[in-house]
């Protein structure tokens, strides 16, 4: 597995994060085990959980399986999501996010996280309140890094200069929705990283199954994807006939190039210059271990020829695209 330092921090992570959002919903504890299992083979370090994955389910599962190998791996949990109906359970109230944190240490039975995200930006929303809360944690050893995910380039500007006015560690890790059918970050978010020497780490390399060339234009998917489920969040985003047309030309490409659709997507978002680490998030064990053969694929200046011409870069599959769950709010 090859590793990489996390932006100008000297944490040292694989190239591959083991996505952990469908362990306790899709992914029973005897799997995740063995998912676990095969990425500790494969030299896989890094692990990614959230609160919020199947309602704190995810965390417990994760805590089970690095149980007595809690300090071979880079563990990171999120905070921000809605927990409950409650009104002080979600979003980053000091008193929620310090609740949360002890929360998500309990599922995972650890005393720290290695990450601790703030999991999503809310519009107008002041920052120096989660930054005071993270601060603490700092402090007091429950966090060694923190990031953000989801959040747009001026507001990770915003609180990289904040954290400096408050003398505190800045963020480490950014993890946003980046892959060829969504190249907004590219506008922003990736180039205010590498300014501050963050690391990126993106989730959703294959678009939510997408980029797995699975799903064909005018067809029904098939029975158990996520697609047939009516999944929330691919039907919000990239499940629409542009981005499958996209895919099945791409899938053309690969098989002339003798590549898989899924392993050209992800080596594809490696090739970034300023990713780290991209997220692996399989449901089943030979997903996950299908996910590896990723790091061999070498993305030539004809690949991003051809993907330049289906996705202009900076912009989405889509005309028109915005992701409902993080509406603008320009007007």
């Amino acid at each position: 597995m090859q590793l990489s330092s996390m932006g100008k921090s000297p944490l040292k992570v694989s190239r591959l994060c083991l996505g952990t959002m469908m362990f306790g919903d899709q992914t029973s504890l005897e799997d995740a085990l063995s998912i676990v299992g095969d990425a500790q083979e494969k030299g896989c370090n890094f692990i990614d959980t959230a609160d919020v994955y199947t309602s704190g389910k995810s965390e417990e599962i994760v805590g089970q399986v690095l149980k007595g190998q809690r300090h071979r791996w880079v563990l990171a949990s999120k905070v921000g999501n809605a927990m409950s109906s409650l009104p002080n359970e979600s979003a980053y109230s000091r008193s929620w996010v310090m609740r949360a944190c002890e929360g998500s240490l309990r599922r995972l039975g650890t005393d720290h996280l290695d990450i601790y995200y703030l999991h999503r930006d809310y519009n107008g929303m002041d920052l120096e309140e989660p930054l005071r809360a993270i601060e603490t944690l700092l402090r007091e050893g429950k966090i060694r890094y923190w990031g953000v995910s989801n959040f747009r380039g001026w507001r990770i500007a915003e609180m990289v200069n904040m954290a400096r006015q408050m003398n505190m560690p800045g963020p480490v890790v950014c993890q946003p929705y980046y892959n060829l059918l969504n190249r907004m970050p590219e506008v922003e978010v990736l180039e205010a990283c590498g300014h501050y020497g963050m690391g990126v780490v993106p989730y959703s390399p294959i678009a939510r199954g997408v980029l797995t060339g699975k799903y064909a234009p005018g067809q029904a998917p098939a029975e158990g994807s996520r697609a047939a489920r009516a999944d929330k969040r691919i039907m919000e985003t990239e499940f629409r006939e542009e981005s499958l047309q996209i895919a099945q030309t791409l899938q053309q490409h690969c098989e002339r190039k003798g590549v898989s659709l899924a392993h050209f997507a992800t080596a594809w978002v490696l090739a970034n210059r300023h990713v780290s680490a991209v997220i692996a998030g399989p449901r089943t064990l030979a997903q996950w271990q299908d996910y590896a053969a990723a790091l061999d694929v070498v993305i030539t200046q004809e690949d991003e020829a051809v993907v330049n011409g289906l996705v202009s870069p900076g912009h989405p599959s889509t005309p028109g695209y915005n992701d409902p769950a993080y509406p603008l709010n320009g007007r």
